[in-house]
C-alpha cells in the first residue's frame, strides 16, 4: 500500500463490502508465505486482486486465468510473487480448482506513496464488479449489493 499503485489490492479489498457466508477476504500484502498457509487450510476457489504490468493503457482491468507452472524453488518466500505462491501452491497440491487473477494495469507500482493514481483509482469499481460477479458465478448465488462487514 505504500508503492503507489500497488496498493490497488487492498483498496479493491477494502471496497468489496458484504460478501456471503464462506467466502473471505484475506489481505496478505507482500507476505507470499501468508497466502500459501492460507491455502494450505484449504478452499474450493481463489481470487487474487493486484498490480500487473502486461503493457496496456494504465487503469485496464483484466481478468487472467493463469496458467500455473510447475513448482520451482522460491529463494524468498517472503517476497513471493502471486505467480510463485501459485506454483508452490500447486507443488504442494493446495491449489484451489477454481483460481483467477483480476489485475489492474498500474501507472506506478514502484515509487514510495500511498496514493493511487487517477487511472488505478477510477479502475476499483470495475474491479469490484468483476470479483463479485467471479464470487456469484462460482457460489451459484446473487451476492447482496449493500456494503457491510466482510
Amino acid at each position: 500500500m505504500l508503492r503507489g499503485d500497488d496498493g490497488f489490492g487492498p483498496a479493491v479489498a477494502a471496497r468489496l463490502g458484504r460478501l456471503p457466508a464462506g467466502v473471505e477476504v484475506l489481505e496478505t500484502g507482500i507476505g507470499g508465505i501468508a497466502l500459501l498457509q492460507e491455502l494450505l487450510v484449504g478452499c474450493d476457489g481463489l481470487i487474487v486482486v493486484d498490480a500487473v504490468d502486461r503493457g496496456a493503457a494504465p487503469g485496464t482491468v483484466f481478468a487472467i486465468q493463469p496458467e500455473v507452472a510447475d513448482y520451482d524453488n522460491v529463494p524468498d518466500m517472503h517476497l513471493a510473487t502471486p505467480e510463485r505462491v501459485l506454483s508452490m501452491a500447486k507443488g504442494l497440491g493446495c491449489l484451489p480448482a477454481c483460481v483467477l487473477l483480476v489485475g489492474c494495469q498500474p501507472v506506478d507500482a514502484e515509487s514510495l506513496g500511498a496514493q493511487l493514481s487517477p487511472e488505478v483509482e477510477g479502475a476499483l469499481e470495475v474491479a469490484v464488479q468483476q470479483v463479485r460477479e467471479v464470487v456469484e458465478e462460482w457460489l451459484g448465488k446473487e451476492l447482496a449489493d449493500s456494503p457491510g462487514d466482510r
